[in-house]
């Protein structure tokens, strides 16, 4: 378990860390909140939500806030596995005139990466992210190289409904910790910004913390303590999500077509480790659990053509899980 003086710093690192991002990015205070929960937890975020919903302004807060090296890939129907990663090109020794190939890092190699509207290119090119997600290394050119420390994944993600999009295979959407949806603005919040034109102060965003610091914050917040009650109500929320066992609830079993990973049992974990650390507490609880619960596992759950008929969304199961599942 961290001490109180590591929790008193989470906590404080937390609120700053939102009340600097919220003079930017109004009306998304839940967003940044668990952006924040996510970068405790060493973990990537898929963001969605409509257009012009502050996704890409949010990124660039992250990176300004916490200091870290930022770049930013547009996906693109064209874009290659390369064009992500890196590649070898032929150098000419000026002295011996003979040539040797020497790797070109891509925008990989960087502390925060952008991957805007990762579903405009094929699943291919997409595929290029995941060692680098889940090993935090990338091997191209029959070498393997370390990612520098401490490495995000930020992607945005363009409605299905809009043209020249592709499907993200479950795999791909699988190595995201959370699913953070960028809420629509209200008109209140519209006249604000129109009215403040908060972008305006991006510049002015204050470094809340190094990647260094926040690296000590990730490992006072993974020894936050679980009990078995916790652990155990984690186990029946993603047990229940998947269809067709002993487990799996009715409501499941009627909309659902493959449900949660065990990927996502750990970063409910993690999530309710994080959340109790921002709250400065040593312990989580299982309402840490459920406050977690709806971006971890939203892209997580596959709805069938039934649901789809019927309206019946992801968030609707997770409500319904979170509704049934006795902790």
């Amino acid at each position: 378990m961290p001490d109180t003086k590591a929790l008193e710093e989470i906590k404080r690192f937390h609120d700053t860390f939102c009340a600097a991002l919220g003079k930017v990015v109004l009306g998304q205070a839940e967003a940044i909140d668990h952006v924040c929960v996510a970068l405790l937890c060493n973990g990537h975020v898929l963001l969605t939500g409509g257009a012009a919903t502050a996704k890409g302004l949010l990124v660039q807060c992250v990176a300004k806030a916490a200091k870290l090296d930022f770049k930013r890939i547009q996906f693109t129907p064209d874009l290659m596995p390369s064009d992500i990663t890196g590649t070898e090109i032929l150098e000419e020794d000026a002295q011996s005139g003979h040539r040797r190939p020497r790797f070109v890092p891509g925008p990989v190699f960087t502390n925060l990466l952008m991957a805007d509207e990762i579903n405009r290119t094929p699943p291919k090119t997409q595929a290029a992210l995941l060692e680098g997600m889940q090993e935090k290394q990338v091997t191209a050119g029959g070498h393997t190289r370390p990612l520098p420390k401490p490495f995000f994944v930020i992607a945005t993600k363009t409605s299905v409904e809009t043209d020249g999009v592709y499907p993200l295979p479950e795999a791909q959407q699988d190595r995201f910790m959370l699913n953070v949806e960028m809420k629509r603005l209200t008109s209140a919040e519209e006249v604000e910004i129109v009215t403040k034109d908060p972008a305006r102060n991006l510049a002015a965003i204050p470094t809340v913390v190094d990647g260094e610091r926040l690296t000590a914050y990730q490992k006072a917040a993974r020894d936050v303590s679980v009990p078995e009650k916790v652990q155990k109500y984690i186990v029946d929320l993603t047990s229940a999500s998947r269809p067709n066992t002993q487990y799996a609830i009715d409501y499941v079993n009627q909309f659902v077509a493959w449900g949660a990973g065990v990927r996502a049992t750990q970063n409910l974990a993690l999530g309710a480790k994080a959340r109790a650390a921002v709250e400065g507490r040593g312990v989580a609880e299982i309402e840490d659990v459920k406050a977690i619960a709806l971006p971890v596992l939203r892209h997580r759950l596959g709805i069938n053509f039934k649901a789809e008929n019927e309206g019946i969304t992801p968030a609707h199961i997770v409500g319904r899980l979170i509704e049934t599942v006795k902790g």
